[in-house]
């Protein structure tokens, strides 16, 4: 089964349902899966540098207390799938587009989900500026990357257009939020559901395979 997910490295409820899909992969051990993740920025105008923190997710949601009301419902959400956000950690709201670089070329190292879930880890819980080369770099390594390499890459700026052409297509496919998920071109799963939702299109897949004649043309 391939399973495309569309995300954003900055985004908690992606994190959330990367460990919902986790717990729906764990409950069909037998399930032969293919993770593919591809870009979607939710802030695509965020400067290169990105933005002080508070003041951004201020304006974003209206206010401090607001935005501080979102992120403690978003905490609550994390602890029931043993997630620690650290939001108070976090400093900077990045520009994503050199992390989903990074990823894309995860993908092609064989560590793609691994780094997602390194990135996912020093954004949201050790407070890391995912913006940073440096700190990219690092994870990178973490994930068993040639450090050199994506260094190399970075500083170049390689495949900043083919990561906004990705994100782009994902817009122009009707994708409007995130997470998003993508399973064997068919069906989707769009937003941090329970692993139920996930279940339930893993066994109309397998009932469609074993199936075949019931399948509408």
């Amino acid at each position: 089964m391939k399973i495309d997910i569309v995300s954003d490295t900055v985004c908690p409820w992606c994190f959330i349902g990367k460990r919902k899909l986790e717990a729906a992969l764990a409950a069909r051990p037998d399930l032969d899966v293919e993770v593919n993740w591809h870009p979607f920025q939710l802030h695509p105008d965020m400067p290169e540098g990105g933005a002080d923190r508070k003041e951004f997710t201020a304006r974003k949601f209206g206010s401090p207390e607001r935005a501080k009301e979102l992120y403690e419902n978003i905490k609550v959400a994390g602890q029931a799938v043993d997630i620690p956000f650290n939001f108070s950690k976090i400093e900077r709201s990045p520009n994503t587009l050199d992390s989903h670089r990074l990823i894309r070329w995860a993908n092609t190292a064989g560590c793609q989900d691994a780094l997602v879930e390194i990135l996912f880890r020093r954004f949201f819980i050790d407070g890391e500026d995912i913006g940073d080369h440096a700190v990219l770099i690092a994870a990178a390594e973490e994930a068993g990357m040639d450090k050199t390499l994506v260094a190399d890459l970075l500083e170049k700026g390689a495949d900043r257009d083919l990561v906004s052409e990705e994100d782009m297509r994902a817009r122009q496919m009707g994708v409007s939020g995130v997470p998003f998920f993508i399973l064997n071109d068919k069906y989707a799963v769009s937003g941090a559901q329970d692993p139920a939702a996930f279940l339930a299109a893993f066994d109309k897949i397998a009932d469609e395979a074993a199936n075949p004649s019931d399948t509408p043309e």
